[in-house]
């Protein structure tokens, strides 16, 4: 298990040309296939010669499009030079052109104590803090309660110091690493029940992390959680601490790269959001078309039958969580529409899937159909198809789309999905969990769409209501989250963090605006965010985002009407808006001539707008608006 592990299964095997294809690479369209690159496994080996053709390619000038632009600082105890170039390419992996500044070794509270320390001059995005036990105020002290309580304090009181620290000095995230265990517990099978034994002090301390820090806005790399799942035993190597204190056995750097990575992608919005099934020989044994219902290998009891329930369960799993189920299969649709009402053993109901394709178009063909119905771009999606033609099919065709390797025996499907980690998340929103249905009702929309001639009825049909007010405390998470992944109606595509949003609640010369839609299909949640910041009788458009699920249904124009008169009463003569183009906001770059704002100036890419408050005549929307009371700041605060 822990070679198959250590060797990120679900990613396919790097060509022979490896090595000439980062050399060769071209600048121009470098993005993709830096992408392309990186969707293999990377050994150490292949990690140096990506970030080197990354390197070079940054440093001669050239736009990377689709890439978002990270600079991790990292602080650690131990030696990290041998990961950075492991965490540069797993994280173009995520979409992400990740620098990495390392600090000196073992320098964790002089750099981030100093205010003009490297770590603050680099001026990081993100601060990693990859520290172990060994970095750390723990000494055992087995027996003793009170003292050991006070050592768990200790610990955690440091490690929020050094937050408090980076936080006052600069704007970044920080992740924390949970700390793995040791390997020979010196109480054998009573040391986790001994207060103040090593084992024991480690675990009661990344138990507050959770509870503490997740609270505030820290985000967990749950290393300790990885070690555990490798063995402790195969993840420690008392050798290579000893030569270079290097913390885990280097077989295990690509995956360590990876689960760092996901994190810093989940935070940049770069998580999927839709797992879309391929049926037969994947969800159950056996083809639907030929062998019909009743013989499909699909049972409790049954060895094969129970690994195919377990891909359902897995499926099911990510389902309760928010993320989107979908079919793609070649296959009469009435038939396998039959196998989810009719077989007695199925977990999987219709009424999961979101979207159902199947029939004997090409599987390429058909996942456009599926993005496009629920509103998603083909990045949010992962397929999970048992036939290894069809995947290299969809990864030629499509290399947005994620492609996991499947093994051949289906005991290992559902595993295999779950470690490969597509789904990665920050946090757990009400919106989130309701999620699937927002996007189930998208699909009806869609084909709802479809069927009428006249955009005018069709969205009068959809009984729209919007209900606009201030960012409240409740939904900062959901905000931070549209903030972070939202890119296609994104004007500026500015990134905040947790804490940032807070400042800019209380702060009186900003504005916010928060904006949810419900229709006859169901409630959208929250989907529009808007930031002004006044400057003189100007409002400045900060922010201003729209989920992909809501677009071409006027709500912008409805938002601008609700601007203008709260801009109008406070007095304000113009509103500014500013575009600044990206590889995937290319959706908005006419929003504001199509909202009547006139150009102002245009700065390279860079464009600025702005709208006569007094002349401007309200939009005709099909939906209707509400108002929500501005919160009490006093009594918040």
């Amino acid at each position: 298990m822990t070679t198959e592990i250590a060797s990120l299964p679900w990613l396919p095997r790097p060509p022979a040309d490896f090595r000439q294809r980062c050399k060769e690479l071209d600048p121009r369209g470098a993005a993709s296939e830096l992408r392309r690159l990186s969707s293999f496994f990377l050994d150490e080996r292949h990690s140096h010669l990506i970030a080197s053709a990354l390197r070079r390619v940054s440093n001669s000038g050239a736009r990377l499009e689709g890439l978002t632009r990270v600079r991790l600082a990292i602080l650690s105890n131990s030696t990290t030079t041998f990961a950075a170039p492991a965490i540069v390419a797993a994280g173009l992996r995520y979409g992400l052109q990740i620098e990495v500044v390392e600090a000196e070794f073992s320098q964790v509270f002089q750099e981030a104590l100093y205010p003009d320390s490297q770590l603050y001059r680099s001026k990081p995005d993100m601060v990693l803090l990859a520290m172990d036990h060994r970095g750390l105020p723990i000494s055992p002290c087995p027996g003793e309660k009170e003292t050991a309580r006070q050592i768990v304090t200790r610990g955690l009181t440091e490690i929020e110091g050094l937050i408090s620290a980076i936080r006052g000095n600069c704007r970044a995230t920080v992740i924390l690493q949970s700390i793995p265990g040791v390997v020979w517990p010196t109480f054998g099978n009573f040391d986790s029940a001994l207060p103040g034994t090593l084992n024991r002090l480690i675990s009661e301390l990344n138990i507050l992390f959770v509870e503490r820090l997740i609270p505030q806005g820290i985000l967990i790399a749950d290393i300790a959680n990885l070690a555990a799942t490798v063995g402790i035993g195969e993840w420690s190597d008392p050798r290579s601490w000893n030569l270079a204190k290097i913390p885990f056995a280097t077989r295990f750097l690509p995956l360590y790269a990876d689960q760092v990575a996901r994190v810093i992608g989940a935070a940049y919005g770069k998580s999927r959001k839709c797992l879309v099934l391929d049926l037969d020989n994947t969800i159950w044994g056996g083809v639907v078309g030929d062998d019909g219902i009743d013989k499909l290998v699909l049972a409790n009891g049954h060895p094969t039958g129970e690994a195919y329930l377990e891909v359902q369960r897995a499926a099911l799993a990510l389902h309760s969580r928010g993320v989107v189920l979908a079919v793609c299969s070649k296959n009469e649709e009435s038939i396998a529409r039959a196998a989810f009402r009719e077989h007695p053993e199925m977990l999987l109901r219709e009424s999961h899937i979101a979207a159902f394709q199947a029939n004997w178009e090409d599987k390429a063909r058909n996942l456009r159909t599926i993005a496009e119905r629920l509103g998603l771009g083909l990045e949010a999606l992962v397929l999970l198809d048992d036939n290894a033609a069809e995947r290299d099919l969809v990864r030629h065709a499509l290399p947005e789309v994620a492609v996991p390797e499947l093994p051949d025996d289906p005991a290992m499907f559902a595993r295999t999905l779950l470690c490969a980690g597509y789904f990665e998340s920050i946090a757990f929103t009400e919106d989130d969990r309701k999620r699937n249905e927002q996007y189930a009702a998208n699909a009806l929309r869609a084909r709802l769409a479809e069927d009428s001639t006249d955009i005018e009825s069709y969205l009068r049909s959809l009984d729209m209501t919007i209900e606009i007010g201030s960012f409240t405390q409740i939904d900062r998470q959901r905000i931070v989250q549209l903030i972070n992944k939202t890119n296609q109606f994104n004007l500026t595509t500015r990134r905040y963090t947790e804490e940032d949003v807070k400042q800019l609640e209380y702060d009186p010369r900003v504005s916010t605006f928060q904006v949810r839609l419900r229709d006859r299909f169901g409630d959208n949640g929250l989907i529009s965010v808007l930031i002004c910041r006044t400057a003189g009788t100007d409002w400045i458009i900060d922010t201003w985002l729209m989920s992909c699920r809501v677009l071409k249904r006027r709500v912008e124009h409805a938002v601008l009407n609700v601007v203008v008169e709260e801009a109008r009463s406070r007095g304000l003569k113009r509103i500014v808006g500013v575009y600044i183009p990206t590889a995937r906001n290319g959706l908005v770059k006419n929003l504001f001539e199509e909202l009547r704002f006139g150009l102002l100036d245009r700065v390279g890419l860079e464009e600025s707008w702005a709208l006569d408050v007094s002349t401007f005549v309200p939009f005709a929307v099909p939906l209707e608006v509400k108002r929500q009371p501005p919160p009490d700041r006093a009594a918040a605060l």
